[in-house]
């Protein structure tokens, strides 16, 4: 049995949001493929993602000088204990669907918070001396849902300025992930009368990328 983590980064439900949309059709049609596997959902909006501040670096600092975890104020307990907690899930995880509309051309900021958060030394990555940097999640599988007003998927005119894919790419890379596909949905803002056709042609995409993931 797989465990696989369905990480949503929109405000808005399956109604109202395009890329939630064909998010829950994607998850509908792996757990039709895979009804013993275990999706969890991570409402990123709905979660507590401590941010890098002061607390969590004062923290680490601590630790990393050898003080046990006792020796750590109440704040920085909190938070860095939080941060472990969300890393150790992910590390513990099989499987990552990522959700998220484009705002400015990037994900909302939550997304942002919540790759920190995972981004951690001797969980999913490490450094070799040598070497540099090894990504330690060679054993999982990811795929991005994304969706944008505008077409700003690879070899559009306007793929320079999307920074989001782009983004959760090069972290997919940081950490070795050896599969990560995509799902764009895009172009419903520009093309506002085609908006139906592209959902549709995304959902189907979708629910043929969830049987093989």
């Amino acid at each position: 049995m797989a465990v696989v983590l369905y990480i949503t980064a929109n405000p808005n439900d399956h109604e109202t949001s395009y890329s939630m949309a064909v998010g829950k059709e994607f998850v509908q049609a792996y757990r039709s493929a895979n009804p013993y596997d275990e999706v969890i959902h991570l409402d990123l909006y709905k979660m507590d993602i401590p941010e890098l501040d002061a607390d969590v670096f004062s923290g680490w600092g601590k630790l990393g000088a050898g003080s046990g975890f006792d020796k750590l104020n109440d704040a920085e307990k909190t938070k860095v204990g939080r941060l472990v907690e969300l890393v150790d899930q992910f590390v513990a995880a099989d499987k990552y669907i990522f959700v998220n509309p484009i705002w400015n051309y990037s994900f909302p900021p939550v997304m942002k918070a919540y790759i920190d958060s995972i981004c951690v030394a001797g969980k999913t990555f490490k450094y070799v001396s040598g070497i540099g940097r090894v990504g330690l999640l060679r054993d999982k599988k990811a795929v991005h849902i994304q969706a944008s007003g505008s077409v700003l998927s690879p070899g559009s005119a306007l793929a320079d300025f999307e920074m989001g894919h782009r983004h959760l790419n090069a972290i997919m890379e940081f950490f070795e992930v050896p599969s990560f596909e995509s799902i764009f949905v895009e172009g419903m803002a520009v093309n506002p009368d085609h908006a139906s056709e592209i959902k549709e042609n995304a959902v189907q995409q979708a629910r043929e990328v969830a049987l093989c993931f």
